[in-house]
């Protein structure tokens, strides 16, 4: 009498459907996620994986220090300077305001409308003197120019580097 064999011989000859059988768990998962997929494909919107996108309008910034200040510049497209606030709140710097944006196509017959608030408070790096402080707003970009306060200039130093 011959015994069976523990090992599987010919594990590569099966067909695709005896090995979605052996994990529906798996299969269920591969399915259900192409269906999300398909269904939000034609909706223009970030894939689910995206986190803050989904949340509206969020400007993008960026922060650049150089020796005697730092310097913030901000996206802020279709917006005017009656749209958004800036102000200096102990060593942060904070941007809000509010997003408003009306589209029409009158051939298609619909006219769409989206509204949104948005703030973003930025850690700044160094004391800033508050005094000197400045911003310049053109077509959608906001520069801001925050000039490092004398102690804060003052704790910068310069460390040499050897090489070995």
């Amino acid at each position: 009498m011959a015994l069976p064999s523990l090992w599987r011989r010919h594990r590569g000859d099966r067909d695709l459907a005896t090995r979605r059988e052996e994990y529906p768990y798996l299969s269920f998962q591969r399915d259900v996620n192409r269906l999300f997929e398909d269904f939000f494909r034609g909706f223009d919107v970030p894939s689910f994986g995206a986190g803050t996108e989904w949340a509206g309008f969020n400007p993008r910034i960026d922060i650049e220090e150089k020796d005697g200040e730092v310097q913030v510049t901000a996206e802020l497209p279709g917006m005017e300077q009656k749209d958004f606030e800036l102000s200096l709140a102990g060593d942060l710097l904070v941007l809000s305001g509010e997003k408003r944006e009306e589209r029409e196509d009158k051939a298609g017959g619909w006219h769409e409308r989206s509204y949104g608030r948005f703030e973003r408070a930025i850690p700044l790096p160094a004391e800033i003197d508050t005094e000197h402080a400045k911003a310049e707003f053109k077509n959608g970009v906001l520069r801001v120019h925050l000039p490092k306060s004398a102690a804060a200039r003052e704790q910068t130093k310069r460390i040499p580097v050897s090489t070995s």
